[in-house]
Protein backbone atom coordinates (compact mmCIF):
# COMPACT_ATOMS: atom_id res chain seq x y z
CA UNK A 1 0.00 0.00 0.00
CA UNK A 2 1.90 3.34 -1.34
CA UNK A 3 1.78 6.71 -0.12
CA UNK A 4 -1.22 8.98 -1.44
CA UNK A 5 -1.07 12.25 0.57
CA UNK A 6 1.30 14.03 2.82
CA UNK A 7 -0.12 16.12 5.61
CA UNK A 8 1.40 19.00 6.66
CA UNK A 9 1.70 21.04 10.30
CA UNK A 10 2.48 24.63 9.45
CA UNK A 11 4.17 26.69 12.45
CA UNK A 12 7.19 24.96 13.20
CA UNK A 13 7.46 22.56 10.28
CA UNK A 14 6.86 24.17 7.12
CA UNK A 15 8.91 27.68 9.08
CA UNK A 16 9.87 28.30 12.13
CA UNK A 17 7.73 30.97 12.82
CA UNK A 18 7.74 30.68 17.02
CA UNK A 19 9.69 33.92 17.25
CA UNK A 20 7.33 35.92 15.67
CA UNK A 21 4.57 34.85 17.08
CA UNK A 22 6.69 35.94 20.44
CA UNK A 23 6.85 39.37 19.18
CA UNK A 24 3.94 40.09 17.90
CA UNK A 25 2.63 38.24 21.82
CA UNK A 26 4.99 41.20 22.86
CA UNK A 27 3.28 44.02 20.69
CA UNK A 28 0.20 43.14 21.31
CA UNK A 29 0.64 43.41 25.05
CA UNK A 30 1.98 46.87 24.64
CA UNK A 31 -1.11 47.95 22.56
CA UNK A 32 -3.21 46.91 25.71
CA UNK A 33 -0.70 48.53 28.05
CA UNK A 34 0.31 45.30 29.93
CA UNK A 35 3.36 44.90 31.58
CA UNK A 36 3.97 41.61 30.19
CA UNK A 37 6.99 40.93 27.89
CA UNK A 38 7.29 37.26 27.24
CA UNK A 39 11.02 36.03 26.97
CA UNK A 40 11.71 33.28 24.58
CA UNK A 41 12.32 31.12 28.09
CA UNK A 42 9.01 31.47 28.83
CA UNK A 43 7.53 31.76 25.13
CA UNK A 44 9.37 28.09 24.81
CA UNK A 45 7.78 26.54 28.02
CA UNK A 46 4.44 28.33 27.00
CA UNK A 47 4.94 26.06 23.44
CA UNK A 48 3.49 23.27 25.24
CA UNK A 49 0.50 24.64 25.21
CA UNK A 50 -0.94 24.19 21.87
CA UNK A 51 -3.29 27.15 20.52
CA UNK A 52 -2.65 31.09 20.94
CA UNK A 53 -5.57 31.94 23.13
CA UNK A 54 -4.97 28.74 25.31
CA UNK A 55 -1.54 30.23 25.92
CA UNK A 56 -3.02 33.41 26.97
CA UNK A 57 -5.30 31.53 29.45
CA UNK A 58 -2.63 29.59 31.23
CA UNK A 59 -0.49 32.08 31.31
CA UNK A 60 -2.98 34.37 32.92
CA UNK A 61 -4.09 31.34 35.25
CA UNK A 62 -0.76 31.84 36.75
CA UNK A 63 -0.05 34.59 37.81
CA UNK A 64 -0.09 36.19 41.28
CA UNK A 65 -3.36 38.14 41.21
CA UNK A 66 -6.89 37.78 43.07
CA UNK A 67 -9.15 35.69 40.94
CA UNK A 68 -11.24 38.86 40.53
CA UNK A 69 -8.49 39.62 38.14
CA UNK A 70 -8.04 36.79 36.77
CA UNK A 71 -11.42 36.94 35.47
CA UNK A 72 -11.22 40.08 34.09
CA UNK A 73 -8.36 39.61 32.37
CA UNK A 74 -9.49 36.05 31.27
CA UNK A 75 -12.21 38.11 28.94
CA UNK A 76 -9.74 40.32 27.16
CA UNK A 77 -8.29 37.41 25.74
CA UNK A 78 -10.23 37.88 22.19
CA UNK A 79 -8.94 41.29 21.60
CA UNK A 80 -5.30 40.51 22.88
CA UNK A 81 -5.46 37.88 20.12
CA UNK A 82 -7.10 39.57 17.89
CA UNK A 83 -4.26 42.44 18.11
CA UNK A 84 -1.59 39.86 18.34
CA UNK A 85 -2.71 38.35 14.86
CA UNK A 86 -2.63 41.57 13.46
CA UNK A 87 1.13 42.05 14.51
CA UNK A 88 1.80 38.41 13.16
CA UNK A 89 0.20 38.79 9.68
CA UNK A 90 2.19 42.28 9.35
CA UNK A 91 4.92 40.55 9.51
CA UNK A 92 4.46 37.86 7.36
CA UNK A 93 2.82 39.95 4.38
CA UNK A 94 5.99 42.05 4.68
CA UNK A 95 8.40 38.82 3.81
CA UNK A 96 9.08 38.53 7.17
CA UNK A 97 9.60 34.74 7.47
CA UNK A 98 11.08 32.36 4.88
CA UNK A 99 10.35 28.29 4.35
CA UNK A 100 12.77 25.90 6.39
CA UNK A 101 15.02 24.45 4.24
CA UNK A 102 13.92 21.39 2.27
CA UNK A 103 10.10 22.34 2.49
CA UNK A 104 10.25 23.70 -1.13
CA UNK A 105 11.71 20.40 -3.01
CA UNK A 106 9.40 18.55 -1.11
CA UNK A 107 6.71 20.30 -1.84
CA UNK A 108 7.54 20.21 -5.44
CA UNK A 109 8.86 16.44 -5.42
CA UNK A 110 5.36 15.76 -3.94
CA UNK A 111 3.98 17.76 -6.89
CA UNK A 112 6.09 15.57 -9.52
CA UNK A 113 4.94 12.31 -7.74
CA UNK A 114 1.36 13.40 -7.99
CA UNK A 115 0.39 13.15 -4.33
CA UNK A 116 -2.00 15.13 -2.53
CA UNK A 117 -1.51 17.97 -0.06
CA UNK A 118 -3.15 18.65 3.29
CA UNK A 119 -2.52 20.77 6.30
CA UNK A 120 -3.03 19.74 9.51
CA UNK A 121 -2.71 22.84 12.35
CA UNK A 122 -3.15 24.42 15.21
CA UNK A 123 -3.39 27.99 13.90
CA UNK A 124 -6.02 30.03 11.87
CA UNK A 125 -6.92 29.66 8.66
CA UNK A 126 -6.04 33.79 7.86
CA UNK A 127 -2.14 32.92 9.75
CA UNK A 128 -1.98 29.92 7.30
CA UNK A 129 -3.49 31.30 3.79
CA UNK A 130 -0.87 34.53 4.82
CA UNK A 131 2.48 32.33 5.45
CA UNK A 132 1.29 30.62 2.33
CA UNK A 133 0.65 33.61 0.16
CA UNK A 134 4.11 35.06 2.20
CA UNK A 135 6.14 32.49 1.30
CA UNK A 136 4.88 31.02 -1.82
CA UNK A 137 2.82 33.45 -3.52
CA UNK A 138 -1.00 33.46 -3.36
CA UNK A 139 -1.70 30.64 -5.29
CA UNK A 140 -0.11 28.31 -3.07
CA UNK A 141 -3.36 28.10 -1.15
CA UNK A 142 -4.63 26.08 -4.41
CA UNK A 143 -2.26 23.60 -3.90
CA UNK A 144 -3.14 22.23 -0.38
CA UNK A 145 -6.75 20.26 -1.41
CA UNK A 146 -7.32 19.91 2.23
CA UNK A 147 -6.96 22.48 5.10
CA UNK A 148 -7.61 21.25 8.52
CA UNK A 149 -6.99 24.32 10.79
CA UNK A 150 -7.47 25.25 14.79
CA UNK A 151 -10.79 27.01 14.70
CA UNK A 152 -12.55 24.00 13.04
CA UNK A 153 -11.18 21.37 15.72
CA UNK A 154 -12.84 20.90 18.94
CA UNK A 155 -9.74 19.93 20.41
CA UNK A 156 -5.70 21.13 20.01
CA UNK A 157 -2.90 19.25 19.09
CA UNK A 158 -2.01 16.76 21.45
CA UNK A 159 -5.14 15.51 20.58
CA UNK A 160 -6.02 14.13 17.01
CA UNK A 161 -9.01 16.18 16.43
CA UNK A 162 -7.28 18.26 13.69
CA UNK A 163 -5.61 15.00 11.80
CA UNK A 164 -9.04 13.22 11.81
CA UNK A 165 -10.42 16.18 10.33
CA UNK A 166 -8.28 16.14 7.66
CA UNK A 167 -8.37 11.99 7.04
CA UNK A 168 -12.16 12.74 6.67
CA UNK A 169 -11.74 15.26 4.20
CA UNK A 170 -9.18 13.47 2.32
CA UNK A 171 -11.30 10.15 2.31
CA UNK A 172 -7.78 8.27 2.17
CA UNK A 173 -6.88 5.76 4.42
CA UNK A 174 -4.63 6.73 7.17
CA UNK A 175 -2.02 4.05 6.27
CA UNK A 176 -1.92 5.93 3.03
CA UNK A 177 -0.71 9.10 4.59
CA UNK A 178 2.09 10.39 6.44
CA UNK A 179 2.67 13.82 8.48
CA UNK A 180 5.39 16.03 9.03
CA UNK A 181 5.94 17.61 12.43
CA UNK A 182 8.19 19.70 14.54
CA UNK A 183 7.24 19.19 18.05
CA UNK A 184 5.78 16.73 20.59
CA UNK A 185 2.50 18.15 20.62
CA UNK A 186 2.29 17.65 16.85
CA UNK A 187 4.08 13.76 17.01
CA UNK A 188 1.20 12.89 19.88
CA UNK A 189 -1.90 13.98 17.80
CA UNK A 190 -0.52 12.24 14.44
CA UNK A 191 0.09 9.09 15.88
CA UNK A 192 -2.82 8.88 18.12
CA UNK A 193 -4.68 9.92 14.20
CA UNK A 194 -2.83 6.19 12.88
CA UNK A 195 -0.09 8.50 10.70
CA UNK A 196 3.64 7.25 9.79
CA UNK A 197 5.22 10.38 11.29
CA UNK A 198 8.03 12.23 10.40
CA UNK A 199 9.66 14.88 13.12
CA UNK A 200 12.12 17.91 12.27
CA UNK A 201 12.44 19.81 15.70
CA UNK A 202 13.18 23.66 15.81
CA UNK A 203 15.30 25.52 18.24
CA UNK A 204 11.94 25.35 20.18
CA UNK A 205 10.87 21.97 20.09
CA UNK A 206 14.46 20.63 20.20
CA UNK A 207 13.60 18.97 23.92
CA UNK A 208 10.41 17.82 23.11
CA UNK A 209 9.98 13.71 24.08
CA UNK A 210 9.95 12.92 20.06
CA UNK A 211 11.28 9.17 20.70
CA UNK A 212 7.84 8.14 18.99
CA UNK A 213 8.33 9.51 15.42
CA UNK A 214 8.77 7.09 12.78
CA UNK A 215 11.15 9.31 11.20
CA UNK A 216 13.46 11.60 13.12
CA UNK A 217 15.24 14.42 11.60
CA UNK A 218 18.03 16.71 12.55
CA UNK A 219 15.70 19.32 9.67
CA UNK A 220 14.06 18.14 6.35
CA UNK A 221 16.55 19.44 3.86
CA UNK A 222 17.73 16.02 3.31
CA UNK A 223 18.84 14.42 -0.19
CA UNK A 224 16.00 12.10 -2.02
CA UNK A 225 13.39 12.80 1.56
CA UNK A 226 10.85 11.83 -0.03
CA UNK A 227 12.10 8.49 -1.62
CA UNK A 228 13.56 7.69 1.87
CA UNK A 229 9.80 8.77 3.75
CA UNK A 230 8.50 6.00 1.07
CA UNK A 231 10.79 3.28 1.36
CA UNK A 232 10.50 3.95 5.25
CA UNK A 233 6.85 4.16 5.00
CA UNK A 234 6.65 0.74 3.55
CA UNK A 235 8.25 -0.90 6.00
CA UNK A 236 6.33 0.36 8.25
CA UNK A 237 3.15 -1.25 6.63
CA UNK A 238 4.74 -4.66 6.96
CA UNK A 239 5.81 -4.36 9.93
CA UNK A 240 2.01 -3.54 10.80
CA UNK A 241 0.22 -6.73 12.54
CA UNK A 242 -2.94 -6.69 10.23
CA UNK A 243 -0.54 -6.38 6.94
CA UNK A 244 2.08 -9.07 7.94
Amino acid sequence: MSIEALIFDIDGTMADTEEAHRQAFNLAFADHELEWNWSQRVYGDLLKVAGGKERLAFFIRSLDRSAEEKERLLKRIPAIHSSKTKHYTSRLMNGGLSLRPGISRLLHDAQQRRLRLAIASTTTRSNIDTLLAGTFGIEACGWFEVIACGDQARRKKPAPDVYELALSKLRIPRERCVAFEDSGNGLTAAKSAGLFTIVAPTLWTAGDDLSAADILLDGFDQPHLLQTVMSRHSGWMLDRPEVA
